[in-house]
């Protein structure tokens, strides 16, 4: 029991990792029912971003623990910024192309993110700094061990998270999003600026992806410029499972998955983890295609 209450907590921790990731895929494909592959290369930029920062703030003789705030905010307004490069130069030429084009271009794009940060960082592990570490103090509840670290991020995480879904649902542009999700042509007939609303998607979306970044490097500590693909694939998976397109869905997902791995890790075997979560996906996905809290939506002929 104690063994499994804590691969629980450790399951949660990374599952808030997988379902902050997910959030940038789901949004751009309930926007555009398209895929952006290069979401999770923007993931690894904002996580080698804040270890650059982070960096430089040592370099400068700072060591406080509360500058990682305004590092993840500086990293996360520059990934919006790449994000919403890449909606112009990759997406928005391409987006009467057909579902192939943009895919295809997105790929393009995530090669080309992959390969500058190697050829910026070098194509070897690199680690956040400890000079800069959060607080070594843990919590014990009964044999449960929380340390600091994963209570911080878990507070974080579904912070964003519950910013986003009240954006969503609560915002005029939120709103305006979720109309253009449902019919992007009659959203234009109604005045609604899509371009606009696509462009926020493009940059919430690498945002959060951004703040995982520099979560994965706050609890692992290493680097390494292919981890966008890692994770990505995770995220995207998680997307999936929850129901690609409906943003609860894909926190429950991202959730899902990293308990199914931190189980599989903590019962059958760390090198198993991988196979046994998506062994699992397949078989929900055999019952329910559409993901957990997908729906079933008609194809117009």
């Amino acid at each position: 029991m104690e063994l499994f209450a804590q691969q629980i907590l450790n399951g949660l921790t990374i599952g808030a990792f997988y379902a902050l990731i997910a959030l940038g895929y789901t949004m751009v494909y309930g926007i555009l029912k398209q895929i952006n592959f290069a979401h999770g290369d923007l993931f690894m930029f904002g996580a080698y971003l804040g270890m650059t920062f982070l960096n430089m703030l040592i370099g400068a003789g700072l060591v406080s623990p509360w500058l990682i705030i305004p590092v993840c905010l500086a990293s996360m307004l520059l990934v919006s910024a790449l994000g919403l490069l890449l909606e112009r130069a990759a997406y928005r030429p391409l987006r009467n192309a057909g579902r192939l084009p943009p895919i295809v271009s997105t790929l393009g794009a995530a090669i080309i993110l992959q390969n500058a940060v190697m050829l910026l960082y070098e194509p070897r592990f690199r680690w956040y700094p400890e000079k800069i570490s959060l607080p070594a103090w843990s919590l014990k509840i009964y044999s449960i061990q929380i340390t600091f670290t994963q209570l911080l991020l878990l507070f974080l995480s579904f912070t964003f998270m519950t910013f986003l879904y009240l954006f969503i649902m609560k915002t005029k542009w939120g709103i305006a999003m979720r109309a253009v999700s449902l019919d992007i042509n009659t959203a234009k007939l109604m005045g609604i600026n899509v371009n606009k609303a696509i462009e926020i998607t493009f940059i919430i979306g690498p945002a959060l992806g951004a703040a995982g970044g520099i979560m994965v490097g706050l609890y692992y500590r290493q680097l390494i410029f292919t981890m966008g693909w890692n994770y990505g694939l995770k995220a995207f998976t998680a997307a999936i499972l929850g129901g690609i397109g409906n943003v609860p869905g894909a926190v429950l997902g991202g959730i899902v998955l990293g308990l199914l791995e931190s189980l599989s890790a903590g019962y059958i075997a760390s090198c198993w983890k991988d196979a046994i979560a998506f062994f699992v996906l397949i078989i929900i996905l055999l019952i329910r295609p559409q993901g957990i809290l997908g729906e079933k939506i008609a194809e117009k002929i």
